[in-house]
């Protein structure tokens, strides 16, 4: 009996360990769009490229009305500022592995960026 009891209070412990864990906090992305024909995604003031998988918070920055930041990818993934909207959102996602593109939906040609996560 006496090694059940051992066996219980261990399991226990390191039940408490895990519950009490702090949860990763997501990485900070800022989204920018205009007020030219500018656009654009950093972390900590660098363009992104790369990311790993994982839990993100994007803040999106929108200066116009005639612009828009549209971001979409696997899972599927589709955020959309909103054409009409200027001002500052914020969008929780979860980013998989594979391609990710933004664009400024009226000015697709020329207002755009990618990048990858893996």
């Amino acid at each position: 009996m006496t090694r059940i009891r051992y066996i219980a209070a261990a399991a226990a412990a390191v039940l408490t360990l895990v519950l009490a864990a702090p949860a990763t906090a997501a990485t900070k992305l800022v989204a920018t769009v205009g007020p030219g024909f500018t656009i654009s995604l950093t972390k900590g003031g660098k363009k992104v490229t790369k990311l790993a998988p994982g839990a993100y918070t994007i803040t999106v920055r929108d200066r116009a009305t005639t612009h828009n930041f549209f971001l979409k990818g696997p899972g599927p993934l589709t955020r959309n500022s909103g054409v009409a909207f200027t001002g500052t959102r914020t969008w929780n996602v979860r980013l998989k592995r594979g391609k990710y593109t933004f664009v400024c939906t009226p000015h697709a040609t020329m207002m755009k960026g990618s990048f990858t996560v893996g």
